[in-house]
């Protein structure tokens, strides 16, 4: 019998699990499978243990995880294939499949475009006085936050706007602060902010926070914010494809420039050389993740596009960078 796990971030608002949770339970039905659960990493249960575990109980045989974040990063490439791995370890008869997060997907420009529309920007008019600021959550991987100024210039290649600047929320620089002041430099009359968010939260709240603060210090200038991705159709669609993809077996990953992955797996295998009880947490951090019967299988596709365009600073790492990472 086969389960999917839906792996979300897990917020300390109640309201952003509350939305992660609602928005898995419209899958069912829709994917050709008995059992669908959702988990959470942090702040919230159950946790990846127990998700796996609820699966397992309904006599899941094989359990395909899949992680609800943006970007490959710490805890996509690191922390839940460790929880795969760990449950392996215990349930050997298991089959584990892993799949992919959203990364740059097509259908994540129709959503923006739509976030941008209701918030009275028209993506299809010419705007010479107008910047559009995505913010990011931020990384301590370097790969993840280089995928958010990748979005940003493919963002830019569809609207008709002068300006589409990028700034993060936490961890790494520029900071939301800085990425108003550059767009402001450049001569924006107007920003529209656009937090690159998968549902609500306290980032989200801390965003409309801020939004207040620069309406108040810079009287003459407009400043937007569209919503965050949330529930969007074609948010619904691509987890749906992660998961059926993962499903039939043809997850591919981009990970073979990533530095944060090859730090991390150096690391883990020191730690192996003291710990031989986890010593399978780096392998095949999230690429082709099958964690079944083809352990050993690593002639997949490694197309990684570690693309830093657009970026029209060179950001300094800020003081919080050491702040845990978040993506």
């Amino acid at each position: 019998m086969k389960a999917v796990l839906f792996v979300g971030h897990g917020s300390k608002d109640p309201q952003g699990n509350a939305e992660i949770l609602a928005f898995v339970e419209k899958f069912k039905g829709e994917l050709d499978v008995p059992i669908i659960e959702t988990c959470f990493l942090e702040f919230a249960h159950p946790g990846i243990n127990e998700g796996i575990d609820n699966c397992l109980k309904q006599g899941a045989a094989e359990v395909v995880v899949i992680p609800m974040m943006l970007f490959p990063a710490g805890h996509s490439k690191i922390h839940i294939p460790a929880a795969i791995d760990h449950a392996r370890a215990h349930y050997p008869h298991v089959s584990f499949t892993y799949g992919r997060p959203i990364g740059i997907h097509d259908g994540v420009f129709s959503i923006l475009e739509a976030r941008l529309n209701e918030a009275g920007f028209n993506t299809e008019e010419e705007s010479g006085d107008t910047a559009i600021l995505i913010v990011g959550r931020g990384s301590s991987d370097p790969d993840a936050n280089g995928d958010v100024y990748k979005l940003s210039r493919l963002l830019w290649e569809r609207l008709h706007v002068r300006w589409v600047e990028t700034c993060f929320i936490g961890v790494t620089a520029p900071s939301v602060e800085e990425g108003i002041e550059r767009c402001l430099a450049l001569g924006a009359k107007r920003v529209v902010l656009v937090p690159y968010l998968l549902f609500t939260g306290i980032l989200m709240k801390r965003m409309e926070e801020k939004l207040v603060t620069f309406r108040s210090a810079y009287p003459d200038r407009a400043f937007v914010m569209t919503e965050y991705l949330g529930f969007h159709p074609a948010l619904h669609e691509i987890f749906l494809e992660r998961a059926r993809e993962a499903l039939q077996d043809e997850v591919k990953m981009n990970c073979d420039t990533c530095q944060y992955r090859l730090f991390a797996v150096k690391q883990l295998n020191l730690h192996h050389d003291h710990d031989h009880d986890h010593g399978h947490y780096h392998h095949d951090h999230g690429h082709h993740h099958h964690h079944g019967d083809h352990h050993d299988d690593h002639a997949h596709e490694l197309h990684h596009e570690h693309d830093h365009h657009h970026s029209h600073q060179d950001p300094e790492r800020s003081g919080d960078a050491k702040e845990k990472e978040t993506v």
